[in-house]
């Protein structure tokens, strides 16, 4: 008796195990090696190997010029070393391979169940086990697989444009973060002669002050200067120390990288354009229209889940020594849930989706109006003090200078002059730093380059000790 009511049951089991065997995954663990990663952070280089491949691929596409860190790392040459180690971007990459793992699974059929119902006959019979083993499928006939299909696209889609945006925002923070440690280093580097001048000043008022020639306090005056400049200096060399940092953690390299970098208040226009306030087209509101439609396909995928799907498969059945097969079949009737709730939160969301797009528009073309006026008025702030101030401060110090020497002057005038020249020197840094910021700002609301610089390889296999390696792999099928 037992031997003929498992029978059919070895044989379903076999099937079972058989299908399970080819259909599932194994686990293999992978461990954090974090002293592994350390060593290998802090021996990336802007001519690793890397680096180098991307930078001529980039030059092949015209995107940048010939790429040769070894005489300093220009703020472009900068740029090509961040998109390969840039943290964050590395971060986005992974997120947009999450998004194309379950993208490219979306839309298959569910797997078939096995059921088997066992029931003995109460009765003195024969054969009193009734066994009836079951296999159901899905047949999808509410369309919903088409839908997640067409939503798995859109964010697929989604998460291609987060990555651009990603790349350029490298891009713009690093350039801000460039801009502000040329700024610090070009303020040192007015500060020191401007310093060494009020030093001799300070011996020469000295001399006078002893020989009675100025009052004593308006020799202290001078040395009083002298460690205002003092201080200054100190603050601009530590202002260009941290902004290195930064600049470091930009590109991605360890702060105890030795690389030389090019300071510049000049960026590069890539990216830079003019905004069409009829129609803007920004990395910014085509990742809103986008999410959009994943938006509209998710209220498309939630209500077609409200339409039941067909459930069959084949019976067979022994009672009391005889073997039976058919088929069986379900339909869920959608009267009591029907996805109810789903539905009304996807409805929902894509109204929030619309608003989001509406209401960046409005906020780019505002601000991108307010940015030009501010562009206008600092470009002309820096004009006038490159063509109007600074060489009528430039002549006065040379003539207090030249008639204190003939002892004709004040030594106050004099000491007036020089702090005048030191601001006016300062005041034009600031100006021009301000400029390029805010330069960098417009480029980054009217960033219109619809597609990663990088085709990114999801596939992580490697060691993990290696370097990342930037692929060349489709994420759209």
């Amino acid at each position: 008796m037992l031997s003929y009511l498992f029978r059919p049951l070895g044989a379903a089991a076999l099937i079972g195990v058989a299908v399970l065997s080819t259909g599932c995954q194994t686990y293999e663990p992978r461990p954090l090696r974090p002293e592994d990663h350390r060593l290998a952070w802090h021996a990336r280089t802007p001519g690793d190997e890397p680096v180098r491949a991307f930078a001529e691929r980039l030059a092949q596409s015209g995107q940048v010029s010939a790429f040769d860190p070894s005489d300093g790392l220009t703020l472009e040459e900068a740029e090509v070393v961040a998109l390969v180690y840039n943290p964050a971007l590395r971060l986005q990459r992974l997120r947009a391979g999450v998004v194309a793992a379950s993208a490219g699974e979306a839309g298959r059929w569910k797997d078939p169940t096995f059921s088997c119902d066992l029931l003995r006959i109460t009765e003195s019979v024969p054969s009193p086990w009734v066994l009836t083993p079951g296999l159901a499928l899905t047949i999808p006939l509410s369309g919903r697989l088409e839908a997640e299909k067409d939503r798995a696209d859109a964010t697929i889609r989604v998460a291609l444009t987060e990555i651009a945006e990603q790349e350029w925002k490298t891009r713009f923070d690093l350039r801000s973060a460039w801009l502000q440690w040329s700024a610090a280093r070009l303020r040192a580097e007015h500060i020191e002669p401007l310093l060494a001048s009020v030093e001799a000043l300070v011996v020469r008022a000295s001399k006078l002050g002893a020989a009675g020639e100025i009052p004593a306090t308006e020799a202290g005056l001078f040395a009083l200067e002298r460690v205002l400049q003092q201080k200054a200096l100190r603050k601009a060399r530590d202002d260009a120390k941290e902004w290195l940092l930064r600049v470091h953690m930009q590109i991605g390299l360890s702060p105890e990288a030795q690389v030389v970098f090019v300071p510049t208040l000049q960026i590069p226009k890539s990216g830079t354009r003019d905004l069409d306030a009829s129609g803007p087209e920004t990395l910014t509101l085509r990742r809103l229209r986008e999410e959009y439609e994943v938006a509209e396909q998710t209220l498309r995928m939630e209500i077609s889940k409200q339409f039941p799907d067909l459930v069959i498969g084949p019976l067979y059945e022994t009672d009391q020594g005889q073997s039976r097969i058919g088929f069986f079949g379900a339909l869920p009737i959608p009267v009591l849930n029907a996805n109810v709730q789903a539905i009304a939160e996807a409805r929902a969301a894509r109204e929030l989706a619309r608003a989001s797009y509406e209401t960046a528009y409005e906020q780019l073309v505002g601000s991108f109006e307010v940015e030009q006026v501010r562009q206008r008025s600092l470009s002309a702030d820096v004009r006038f003090l490159e063509d109007e101030i600074v060489p009528l401060v430039d002549k006065q110090l040379e003539t207090a200078h030249r008639m204190f020497e003939l002892g004709e002057g004040g030594a106050l005038t004099l000491l007036e002059s020089v702090i005048s020249a030191g601001a006016i020197r300062s005041d034009l840094v600031d100006a021009r730093l301000q400029a390029a910021l805010s330069h960098v700002e417009l480029a980054r609301l009217t960033t219109a380059q619809m597609h990663p610089t990088v085709n990114v390889d999801f596939e992580d296999d490697s060691d993990p000790t290696s370097e990342p390696e930037l692929g060349l792999q489709e994420v759209v099928p």
